[in-house]
């Protein structure tokens, strides 16, 4: 893969700060619409809390055919409305494109070289389209890193209990059992990270893979579970951002994160296979009762999913799965909604199932993960039916019951490794 090229404006800029104590990345395409408002937070973010520290703002697009570039270089801030009328230093910014496979881990690498280029003692990256960000998320991404020594922070949000499906059901508890961290939200979009942290992100050999598109994520996290880094999180509010339907085509999206998690679970065998239980990782900022956007849901339509699932992948499921289970499903593909319930038993002992099958290669991985996709339906439609009178705290509980289950059942996974 190409190294990333600066056009000759971001070279001048670049060459103004040569070294920088701290580096915040947005990765970007098409998001002239939220991202002034990010770059505003983000300004005001290092004004009030890190005055003193040298400090640039990288934006790596990819290719934006929009303003998204020039509404970073643009987007002012009034320092005087977070109670500062100066910094020690200027915040830089840099615009540049990043090259490679398409999607966010690309547009992270450029970020990850340009911080270790720049020597850059703490880092975070927020997401291009954010709505809800706040001058506070900056500190509480960086100050664990600049102040306290951690390698990594991860973000913890006030959700609505529809948002997050594919972290609720499979990413958070799956990784919580393997590597024994209650992290909350493992691809939340949001990190702070060291600049050691940084500088070992940026020499793996994984840029030409899937993480390099919708993997990265799960990517960072597992790494630095993984990889013995110290690690927390620190709780940031409500996301807010453009949420998607869980009951929308997100079949790529679901086969490069899950095929990624997958994959680094082969990769880390030896760090999860011995280990048992969960423990909490600290947690850093105020929690407080945020408000959140509600998302509506098309339960029908993931049930439909699932039962043509059951009808014409029965056979493949056979393949990898007990056959009592595979029967045991079927059978509740012909239940009615608002009856219809897929037991976390069941859901669990799927998911280990599948990850098994990867393992030992009974399927090619892209046609193993596109058959658990019915069963995703499945299992969410669910979560839906079952928590359609709960409030996000309870459902939240539910959640917990599911991650539970996944550590209760490991031993199911490592004896048939």
């Amino acid at each position: 893969m190409a190294d990333p090229e600066l056009s000759r404006e971001d070279v001048k800029t670049a060459a103004t700060a040569e070294s920088a104590d701290i580096v915040i990345g947005i990765a970007s395409y098409n998001n002239a619409r939220t991202i002034g408002h990010v770059v505003r937070a983000v300004d005001a973010g290092l004004a009030k809390y890190f005055p003193g520290e040298k400090a640039i703002i990288i934006n790596s697009d990819g290719g934006s055919k929009d303003s998204t570039p020039e509404e970073v270089l643009n987007a002012k801030t009034d320092h005087k409305a977070v109670f500062l009328s100066h910094r020690l230093h200027p915040v830089n910014r840099i615009t540049t494109p990043y090259h490679g496979i398409p999607g966010k881990g690309s547009a992270f690498r450029t970020i990850f070289k340009l911080a270790t280029e720049l020597g850059a003692k703490a880092c975070c990256v927020v997401d291009a389209d954010l709505r809800s960000i706040t001058p506070e998320w900056i500190e509480l991404l960086l100050s664990p890193v600049v102040k306290e020594g951690f390698d990594f922070v991860a973000p913890l949000y006030s959700r609505h209990k529809y948002d997050g499906t594919i972290t609720n059901s499979i990413i958070y508890p799956l990784t919580r059992s393997l590597y024994g961290r209650q992290i909350r939200q493992p691809i939340g979009g949001e990190f702070g990270f060291s600049g050691k942290m940084a500088d070992f992100y940026l020499n793996q050999d994984v840029w030409n893979t899937d993480i390099a598109r919708f993997g990265i994520d799960i990517w960072m996290t597992t790494e630095a579970l993984a990889g013995g880094f110290k690690v927390c999180q620190s709780y940031l509010g409500a996301k807010i951002h453009d949420p998607k339907d869980p009951g929308s085509d997100l079949k790529d999206m679901f086969v490069q994160v899950v095929g990624s998690l997958m994959s680094l679970t082969e990769k880390h065998h030896e760090q999860w296979i011995n280990l048992s239980g969960s423990r909490d990782v600290p947690t850093f900022g105020f929690k407080y009762m945020a408000a959140v956007v509600p998302i509506k849901v098309n339960t029908e339509g993931m049930l439909r999913h699932f039962r043509i699932g059951a009808k014409n992948l029965r056979d493949l499921w056979a393949g990898f799965m007990d056959k009592e289970a595979v029967s045991h499903i079927a059978a509740l593909a012909r239940e009615d909604a608002p009856l219809f319930r897929f037991p976390k038993e069941d859901w669990v002992r799927a998911v280990y199932d599948c990850l098994l099958a990867y393992h030992h290669r009974k399927l090619p991985p892209e046609h193993l993960l596109k058959s658990l996709i019915p069963l995703y339906y499945g299992r969410t439609a669910s979560f839906f039916l079952e928590t359609a009178d709960m409030s996000d705290e309870e459902a939240e509980n539910v959640v917990e019951e599911v991650a539970a289950e996944y550590e209760k059942h490991k031993n199911y996974l490592t004896a048939n490794w």
